[in-house]
């Protein structure tokens, strides 16, 4: 594609991962924080479909985001995407990576992009990593698939470039997804060359952020609304809600995204928490308990009176989980409230209800032990995994996995309140219930 003429200037950020969620949230902060004096651009790579990439070469690179407010709609040309690539394009990947002014790699490549274990630890069995790794240490330009090979890869290209350091930055919804990026970059590097993991550790930082924009998908209708109100065909346009956060670990060379509302911090943890907990362990509830009841999206679910009875009821449970000082958490929880019930933000429940495993782990599992220990209230955090498992079909060997790493006690006392919450739900005239295997992303 041609790039854009005005963004061959400046430093870059080299993206993995761009989607809607990407477009609605890092390119937006980074489309507001440059300027002619500080210009910063994106080279962005899909994470698996090209679909994105093809979007986004068709437009130049620009695209149209939609924001969505319960009165109307705000419509916004970004333009800070410089150019998009396929993922599987590997050269254009390393050379991107490679490049001098590449000042930052940002990842959204989802929970289970990170192909980490139970412990956080690169999965050495996964199929994946395992042809990825074969094709990579085979020195021939084959398609990488993993997000952790990929990473790998490219540092290796940057080091053999000499082109000094950069930071890496993930944008996915993990605790402590820095560390985690780190760790599962490191010990593939480690498979491909035993010198890169030092030189890594000299030369690349990584750094959590907690990111918080809920992006539904795309629909024929939001295109003509763009058409009708810019009078262009927008394929590449993004719809997104008013809200939006993004805070992020000190120590780094970037744009001036706190110019643009970000927030930086020494300490990144309890703000994690708060946004896993209190809004994605609700979006699961929502997903598992609304696709019991017949509903499709997240607005339907909220308004169903049983289903919000139980959120109201994990709400507090999370909250009681946190750190951060209660008047803070009941802000948090009001806001969330009102973007649940935003009914022209139309998120579907199956969108938010893939990878349940994983994000279940580190959204409710969480609540669910601290209301254990506590001796809280483990009814609503405990519905959400008994959903999740009977929507899914879920098996008890799945559980198990989800309650690795909690002390034996607590294990079992988890399981037990999510076997009541089981029986429960099977008490329940659910109507037409959704299989998980129906579901495509």
């Amino acid at each position: 594609m041609t790039e854009r003429p005005d963004r061959h200037r400046g430093s870059t950020i080299v993206h993995l991962g761009v989607g809607a969620f990407h477009r609605a949230h890092q390119a937006w902060y980074t489309h507001l924080a440059s300027t002619s004096d500080d210009p910063w651009s994106i080279v962005a790579f899909t994470g698996r479909s090209p679909e994105q990439a093809r979007l986004l070469q068709a437009s130049g690179g620009s695209y149209t985001l939609i924001t969505r407010g319960p009165d109307g709609d705000r419509f916004e040309r970004i333009d800070s995407v410089r150019s998009a690539h396929d993922g599987a394009d590997r050269p254009a990947w390393e050379q991107g990576v490679a490049a001098p002014g590449t000042r930052l790699i940002t990842l959204t490549v989802t929970e289970a992009g990170y192909r980490a274990d139970a412990h956080g630890n690169l999965d050495l069995a996964d199929a994946a990593v395992v042809a990825d790794l074969r094709a990579a240490r085979s020195g021939a330009d084959a398609a990488l698939a993993t997000a952790p090979v990929r990473l790998a890869s490219g540092l290796a290209a940057r080091r053999s470039a000499d082109a000094g350091p950069l930071t890496v930055i993930s944008c996915d919804n993990l605790p402590g997804n820095g560390a985690i990026t780190r760790a599962v970059v490191l010990q593939a590097a480690a498979e491909l060359d035993p010198a890169l993991p030092a030189w890594i550790d000299a030369n690349v930082g990584f750094r959590s952020s907690m990111v918080d924009r809920i992006t539904p998908r795309t629909v024929p209708a939001d295109i003509d609304a763009v058409e009708r109100a810019t009078g262009i065909r927008d394929e590449a346009a993004v719809v997104t809600e008013p809200f939006s956060e993004w805070i992020i670990e000190r120590g780094f060379t970037g744009p001036d995204w706190e110019r643009a509302g970000v927030r930086l911090t020494d300490d990144l943890a309890p703000y994690e928490q708060r946004k896993l907990r209190i809004l994605n362990g609700a979006h699961s509830l929502l997903a598992y308990r609304g696709l019991l009841a017949g509903h499709q999206h997240v607005a339907d679910a909220f308004a169903d009176p049983a289903v919000r009875e139980q959120v109201e009821e994990y709400w507090v449970a999370a909250a009681d989980s946190c750190s951060l000082p209660r008047p803070e958490l009941d802000e948090a929880v009001d806001a969330t409230r009102g973007r649940f019930a935003n009914p022209r933000i139309r998120h579907a429940l199956a969108q938010i209800a893939l990878d349940g495993e994983i994000k279940l782990r580190h959204r409710v599992v969480p609540v669910l032990a601290h209301a254990v220990r506590s001796g809280g209230s483990a009814s609503a955090p405990a519905s959400a995994i008994a959903a999740w498992m009977r929507w899914s079909g879920a098996s008890g060997h799945a559980l198990d996995r989800l309650l690795t790493g909690h002390d034996a006690d607590v294990a079992a006392a988890m399981r037990a309140a999510i076997e009541r919450e089981i029986r429960r739900l099977g008490e329940m005239s659910a109507g037409a219930v959704p299989r998980a295997g129906a579901v495509r992303s």
